[in-house]
């Protein structure tokens, strides 16, 4: 496993998600030091994909204002260099299949490997198709991150039973936009993922409020919260750092 087991030492895992390029990458790397100071024990970096399907609009706007900007796969590769410098928290990707195939899977891998992101979320990589990356990311030591959609039983356990790193359980089915009520059987999903893996579990996909998190950690290892961040990015722009860390702060604390 790689470093992802860090960021679960400590108790229940913050996670914000963060466009990578939205409004560009100097604010970018404000967002993401004032979430570590703050409390922020892992961070989801978005690599921005002009057909984002399993986000919802707030997210995909992000990806069109990230990609307006100029924004690339090797620039964020270089904005995490720097990152690194001062960062040490643990630090994954999410993107789509697309945007590894075509840089290059093995490229894409190994050059995460070597600038200290520690694993990779792929939401529409199917997990009968998983064997596209895993046997690199297992190469490189990095963690090809199991998405855990509202499913039958079996399903769950099958892909719970390979998980790597952490298990990032959707709390619906619909796309990853901050809704007032999470309405999916949570409690049943992670019963199952727990029979099967000693991987973390983290909930995401609708998280957006104090109580709601407190909630979801109260019967997972983490929380995940995405839109909600994105439109304090889209409101605040390049000044979004400090409302986004006064933010995160009122949710570690919910969850602690």
């Amino acid at each position: 496993m790689s470093n992802i087991k860090s960021a679960f030492k400590n108790g229940k895992a913050f996670i914000p998600f963060i466009t990578c390029g939205d409004p560009d990458l100097e604010a970018t790397g404000r967002i993401v030091r004032a979430a570590v100071e703050n409390g922020a024990d892992l961070i989801e970096l978005g690599i921005p994909f002009s057909d984002p399907t399993a986000e919802g609009p707030v997210v995909q706007e992000s990806n069109i204002r990230a990609l307006s900007g100029g924004v690339t796969t090797d620039r964020i590769f270089d904005f995490v260099r720097e990152l690194r410098k001062d960062i040490t928290i643990p630090l994954v990707f999410m993107t789509y299949a697309n945007v590894v195939f075509s840089y290059g899977a093995e490229r894409f891998i190994s050059t995460c490997a070597e600038i200290g992101v520690d694993g990779i979320i792929v939401p529409d990589l199917p997990f009968e198709e998983k064997e596209e990356f895993q046997p690199l990311c297992s190469q490189y030591n990095v963690d090809l991150i199991s998405l855990i959609a509202p499913a039958t039983e079996q399903r769950i356990a099958m892909i719970a039973k390979e998980a790597s790193g952490f298990v990032y359980i959707a709390s619906n089915l619909g796309a990853a936009w901050a809704k007032s009520d999470i309405i999916t059987d949570i409690t049943s999903i992670i019963r199952t993922v727990r029979e099967n893996t000693a991987a973390p579990c983290v909930i995401g996909f609708g998280v957006s409020t104090p109580e709601q998190a407190s909630e979801m950690a109260s019967v997972s290892d983490g929380v995940i919260v995405d839109a909600a961040i994105i439109e304090m990015i889209e409101k605040y722009g390049k000044n979004a750092a400090e409302p986004i860390g006064e933010y995160i702060k009122t949710i570690k604390e919910a969850i602690v």
